[in-house]
């Protein structure tokens, strides 16, 4: 199994910064086609809208939606329950991690991290690339 390069990966923190930081990283190690949303409220209309995303990169920590409020709304909707998901956090709670698990996260890294850790846990989720 091949990891489409050009599929679309959707970013969601509500800090720009963080984003930017996502984007390069991303692009660092092959995908270029990055969209972005600055809540889980926002990530949730644009995936209910009809965009189709191959992999969502969510941070934990947002309002008015967190990751995880975004993660189960995402596991709760037929239409996007396949979609791989990583939940990327500040706090490397034990508490957070099996939550997270049990709703249903792909994968999980906790910040700070660099390109070959993030590629790591990507291939974890979608195979080699």
């Amino acid at each position: 199994m091949s990891v489409d390069m050009n599929m679309k990966v959707l970013v969601v923190d509500d800090y720009k910064t963080m984003i930017r930081i996502i984007h390069n990283l991303l692009k660092q190690i092959g995908f270029n086609n990055l969209d972005e949303a600055e809540n889980g409220a926002e990530a949730l209309k644009k995936m209910q809208g009809g965009e189709t995303y191959g992999l969502v990169i969510s941070d934990w920590n947002m309002e008015p939606m967190t990751g995880y409020e975004l993660l189960q709304k995402v596991r709760n909707d037929d239409a996007l329950k396949k979609t791989p998901f990583i939940m990327i956090t500040a706090e490397s709670k034990t508490e957070n991690v099996i939550a997270a698990k049990q709703a249903g996260v792909n994968n999980y890294i906790v910040k700070p991290f660099n390109a070959a850790t993030l590629k790591q846990k990507i291939v974890a989720v979608l195979g080699e690339f």
